[in-house]
């Protein structure tokens, strides 16, 4: 392999110094929430989708509106009630008395950054018509094939699924799902920031005002996927993923393992995290540091096990501590 030329690392690095930017910026909308901005930053490497689970009023929507607001990319939001039809999310026929004929008036799944607000709220119909588009990047109306924007990003919302009038996501779309990314509730530093910036005059309806601003667009995303392709992965570490993964699916509180999509995912988040930290290769502390996001929600667990108080994150913990580290 050739090394890289000085113009290939000057692109590279200024991809990176934008992201790295992108990641300031939100943060000046949301205080604490670190980690899920940091996933949100990978989603968009690896064009995967993006599940953010939190309590209401943790700023699950803002940290999504913050993200669009530091992006030029187009956006919409779909807030997912029980009445929400398919149709009203990937577009329809509509007929024209003018001309005697049906055209096509897209929906809200035609554009960049699409946040599906709330989707545990609406029935399992309508939550099956984002996996097409989710998946294919396309959505087909009466037979015919509909390619969706490039980039194209779902980052989608839910409420714990004990609370009442909720629909728990399938596992055949969560699979579609790069990251689930917990929001959990502030520390209490974290909390005084945020009632600070509030009496202050903060205003989050009002992003702009708060000096949040477009620091990166399609060109530098670009860029910045062309070099996380380039990180070299070893034998050793796509053993190591391997490895992780077939635990998962011989784990005795577990019904439901990682799947080999599953281990493609938690590599191309491994490598995407292993560029944003400045390294053009993966280690195996890269694999640790995405495997809960990458995997939580891939697992299911055995009706013992849960009335026993295990989670799907102690659970991968424990096999993270088991598997052998390559050296």
């Amino acid at each position: 392999m050739s090394a890289p030329t000085p113009e290939a690392m000057t692109g590279s690095d200024s991809a990176r110094a934008s992201l790295e930017a992108l990641r300031t910026e939100i943060g000046k909308a949301v205080v604490g929430q670190d980690p899920a901005v940091t996933g949100l930053v990978v989603a968009l490497l690896c064009k995967g989708h993006v599940l953010l689970e939190g309590v209401p009023g943790v700023a699950k929507t803002l940290l999504v509106r913050a993200l669009a607001t530091s992006l030029e990319l187009d956006t919409k939001r779909v807030q997912f009630t029980p009445d929400l039809m398919p149709s009203d999310v990937t577009g329809s026929l509509v007929y024209d008395a003018r001309t005697a004929e049906f055209s096509f008036q897209p929906g809200p799944v035609f554009t960049n950054l699409l946040l599906a607000d709330e989707i545990n709220r609406t029935p399992p119909k309508t939550q099956a018509s984002l996996l097409e588009a989710m998946e294919e990047r396309q959505v087909t109306v009466d037979g015919t094939p509909r390619p969706l924007p490039e980039p194209f990003l779902v980052a989608a919302t839910q409420n714990p699924v004990e609370y009442e009038g909720t629909y728990p996501l399938p596992e055949a779309q969560l699979d579609r799902f790069l990251l689930k990314l917990t929001v959990p509730l502030p520390s209490r530093e974290d909390e005084i920031s945020v009632l600070t910036r509030h009496a202050q005059g903060f205003d989050p309806r009002d992003l702009k005002a708060a000096g949040v601003r477009p620091v990166a667009g399609p060109a530098e995303l670009a860029a910045a996927r062309e070099a996380v392709a380039k990180v070299a992965i070893s034998a050793e570490i796509a053993g190591y993923v391997v490895d992780i993964c077939r635990a998962t699916r011989e784990s005795p509180s577990l019904t439901l393992g990682v799947s080999p999509r599953g281990a493609t995912a938690l590599l191309s988040t491994a490598r995407a995290w292993a560029w944003l930290t400045g390294r053009d290769y993966v280690t195996p502390d890269d694999v640790k540091a995405l495997a809960l996001p990458t995997l939580r929600h891939r697992v299911q667990l055995r009706p013992e096990a849960e009335m026993e108080g295990v989670t799907p994150d102690s659970v991968l913990n424990s096999i993270l501590a088991h598997v052998p580290v390559p050296r």
